[in-house]
């Protein structure tokens, strides 16, 4: 029988100083001092061998991608430690941002400036000055990386089509539209540029996954919530269902921090979404920190009940824990506020889960994560709160026992 309450994480977590310095310049061992704390925390026992590696190598190339690789494994031995069933590909350390990760490896695509994302994180923001394509596997290394050092099953999270496009500038797919109409023109222009998006540079790096051994791809839709009108989201859905096409891996999607109405909208078309195997969605965020498995207690899960009664009929990814700067006060039972953070108790999960399965009616439905990745937060915190988040899963596997 399948376990009940499994967890996951979402994907990011921060990235230490020294893989950011290692990427750029040789590394000392006082460099590497945190990496060697963290190391028997981890069970990380052939950090000193690792360490040698990286301090003498000269070439920085080769050194560039040990330093990812163990960083790759330290996200992915937290992970562990912190009694998750899924790991991913570690913290997505391999990764700079998420949409500008991407857009690094696409030819036909200019780096602007920077733009402010959430918290104090900021990506540059490019323009399709040209016709796009894939320069290069953009995933493939980090996965491998992660199949190869992970304990448990591996899920791979990619920036969604719609949100690279929707984050970019659509210069050359407007010029090379000639509709009369403004509103008809840019709209087959966006069109045109998400399927290019799709077609030459998304379908290609899922293949590459599926042929390396990827089951399972998380599809990370950010911006569709930010743009609820109709073409929007019948784009969106027409967007999601080409990029799955053929595959035969599982497919879920995960988008947060929507307007007040974006989880309504999102509800009303996410049955469309074909070989959508599960939404991960944020909750905890909109929630107040006090237990209670009661409406006027769950506030911020409510919006879970439009897409069961719009027919959603996969499983949901259940955010349990805050992932941003947290600015208000925690009942004790529930978890205390330390400086920006609010650290939730696993009790407070379990309430979380328990009130989402009586919305969802069906308890092997429900995966237990995050909100969404915790790049924000320190390892420390973050190390907390995926440790309430599984022990909150364990109570609330007792309540159905």
């Amino acid at each position: 029988m399948p376990k009940l309450f499994p967890v996951q994480e979402i994907g990011s977590l921060a990235k230490p100083l020294w893989r950011t310095k290692g990427l750029r310049q040789s590394l000392s061992a006082q460099d590497l001092r945190e990496a060697e704390e963290w190391a028997p925390k981890l069970g990380i026992d052939d950090y000193h061998d690792l360490a040698k590696g990286i301090l003498k190598e000269t070439d920085s190339r080769l050194r560039s991608k040990q330093v990812l690789e163990l960083s790759t494994v330290y996200g992915l031995r937290l992970f562990e430690k912190a009694g998750l069933d899924n790991n991913g590909v570690g913290g997505e350390q391999q990764r700079v941002e998420m949409y500008e990760h991407v857009v690094k490896s696409v030819e036909g695509m200019e780096f602007l400036g920077h733009v402010h994302s959430f918290d104090y994180k900021y990506f540059k923001k490019a323009v399709a000055s040209s016709e796009i394509r894939r320069k290069h596997p953009i995933y493939l290394r980090e996965f491998l990386d992660a199949k190869k050092h992970s304990r448990s099953p591996v899920k791979v999270p990619i920036t969604g089509p719609y949100t690279l496009v929707d984050w970019s500038f659509n210069e050359y797919y407007l010029r090379k539209n000639q509709n009369p109409s403004p509103k008809q023109r840019k709209q087959e222009a966006r069109r045109e540029f998400l399927l290019n998006m799709i077609e030459k540079v998304v379908r290609p790096e899922i293949r590459d996954l599926v042929d390396a051994g990827a089951s399972w791809i998380q599809i990370d839709e950010p911006a569709v919530t930010t743009h609820p009108e109709p073409f929007e989201m019948q784009l969106f859905v027409e967007a999601w269902n080409e990029t799955v096409r053929g595959f035969s891996c599982k497919f879920s999607n995960h988008t947060c921090y929507p307007s007040e109405i974006g989880y309504r909208v999102l509800a009303d078309y996410a049955p469309k979404l074909e070989k959508c195997s599960q939404l991960a969605l944020e909750f905890a965020n909109r929630d107040v920190p006090r237990l209670g498995i009661e409406e006027n207690a769950r506030s911020g899960y409510i919006a879970l009940q439009r897409f069961v009664e719009n027919g959603f009929d996969g499983e949901f990814g259940v955010g349990a824990v805050h992932v941003h700067d947290f600015d208000g006060n925690a009942d004790p039972a529930a978890g205390q506020v330390v400086g920006r953070d609010v650290l939730e108790s696993p009790e407070l999960v379990r309430d979380r889960v328990v009130f989402a399965s009586k919305i969802i009616g069906d308890a092997s439905k429900v995966w237990v994560n995050p909100d969404c990745g915790l790049r924000t937060r320190t390892w420390d915190v973050a190390l907390s709160k995926l440790t309430s988040v599984a022990k909150g899963a364990d109570l609330a596997r007792e309540v159905y026992a």
